[in-house]
């Protein structure tokens, strides 16, 4: 069974979100430590939501508990957030609703602006992250594999990648009711990520020219020598933060604020003792999209600051268009009820293969016999071939029709209450996969 334990900007707080951002690399293989019935972990984080994907054992007892409170056991040792905290920031979907969120996900309809692109990349690098750690699982894989073939087909049949907008470009539009002429503005840019390659272009296709970019790694150089900008060393970049007229920060470089009050209120030579609103700038705008957050939020609290961050950002996310929206939601909800029929398939192939089995080999002790009596033109031994496919067809055909209504179980106790077989259940989740 399939379970998903999700906090999202939906139901948890950016503080919150923050915090679970910050360790997420050691919570898969903490949990299969520490349940036995956990077969594969799949983490996914990124800046507005942190879900973890089971693989649970469905023959233990309340699996599906247990996989939920093996889930924010291993958040807590790995994160240090007590579980206490964690009440009422996180949603569970088990069974057949995991694939339709996966996807959904996938294809950028949980974000916070709809149809944004960087989620996509993240669902796949997830994927990657926990072959690497060895913590995935078949039923994983074939999970998170066909989240980025939907995630394709909402991209080439619906206008929703079209419509939405990344946050980058949504942060800058809202910031155009400040600014008259990107052209004049001294843009700083922190961080040298792929986020800042997007702001760099973005702001570059509005017109700003005179743009400065530092890195806490070191790497601001290269990236200045890259792009065509100046790149500011670690000794100036108080001075420059306070000169400049826009702050948009995006790195994970450091688990701390990478910009606070006192860098704003840099005097000219730096020393930190100066304009108490932002050193020769009339008036600053600091667009923080780092999370962790690389803005101490008391920034906006100074005269003169105005402080954009993600939360304010998601409440500002327009209502994207409704067909676009719908039509990607109806090819998520087709690709999910085909993972599922899949997947029930599968499940009931052990009783499918112990069915025929079964019938077969009382067919071929019958030919037996029938040889013993002197069937020497062979025509008993074709005529129970006949029969035997024709006793196994309509069963097969019928016990894939109810696997695909989730009532492959009706299948399983009728070939127990009928002939007395139990099926075989493979042992693994590979095991499953093979048959």
């Amino acid at each position: 069974m399939l379970l998903c334990v999700t906090a999202s900007h939906k139901t948890a707080s950016f503080d919150m979100l923050e915090r679970l951002s910050r360790t997420p690399d050691d919570v898969a293989p903490n949990l299969l430590r520490l349940a036995s019935c956990v077969q594969g972990a799949v983490v996914l984080s990124t800046c507005n939501r942190f879900e973890a994907y089971v693989e649970v054992d469905e023959p233990v007892t309340a699996a599906g508990a247990v996989g939920v409170e093996a889930v924010i056991e291993a958040i807590e040792q790995s994160t240090g957030i007590p579980a206490a905290e964690l009440d009422g920031a996180y949603d569970v979907h088990s069974g057949r609703r995991v694939a339709e969120h996966l996807f959904a996900v996938a294809s950028g309809l949980e974000s916070v602006v709809p149809g944004e692109g960087e989620i996509a990349g993240q669902v796949r690098r997830a994927l990657t992250a926990a072959r690497k750690d060895g913590t995935t699982s078949p039923e994983l894989e074939r999970l998170f594999q066909r989240a980025s073939q939907a995630q394709r087909k909402v991209k080439n049949v619906t206008a929703l990648g079209r419509a939405g907008r990344s946050l980058v470009r949504l942060s800058l539009e809202l910031a155009d009711s400040r600014i008259a002429d990107w052209s004049a503005e001294r843009v700083l840019l922190v961080g040298t990520g792929a986020y800042a390659a997007v702001t760099l272009a973005t702001l570059r296709e509005r017109g700003a020219v005179d743009i400065s970019v530092y890195s806490p790694s070191g790497r601001a150089e290269l990236f200045a020598k890259k792009h065509g900008i100046t790149a500011v060393p670690e000794k100036d970049y108080a001075k420059v933060a306070s000169d400049s007229t826009l702050l948009i920060t995006c790195t994970n470089a450091a688990e701390e604020p990478i910009l606070g009050p006192a860098h704003l209120q840099a005097a000219p030579d730096g020393s930190g003792a100066g304009c108490p609103v932002g050193g020769a700038a009339d008036s600053q705008l600091v667009i923080d999209l780092g999370m962790p957050r690389n803005v101490d939020p008391a920034v906006g609290n100074l005269e003169g600051v105005a402080l954009l961050d993600l939360e304010t950002i998601r409440l500002h996310a327009p209502l994207e268009e409704l067909q676009a929206t719908d039509a990607a939601h109806s090819v998520v909800r087709d690709a999910a009820d085909t993972f599922n029929v899949v997947g029930d398939r599968q499940s009931v192939t052990p009783a499918v293969v112990a069915f025929r089995s079964h019938i077969l080999s009382l067919m071929e002790a019958e030919i037996d016999c029938a040889r013993a009596r002197g069937d020497e033109d062979g025509r008993v031994e074709q005529a129970m071939r006949h029969l035997a496919g024709v006793l196994t067809h309509t069963p097969t055909v019928r016990a894939h029709e109810l696997a695909a209504d989730g009532r492959g179980d009706e299948f399983v106790a009728a070939l127990e209450t009928l002939y007395g077989i139990a099926p075989d259940e493979p042992s693994s989740s590979a095991e499953r996969a093979s048959a």
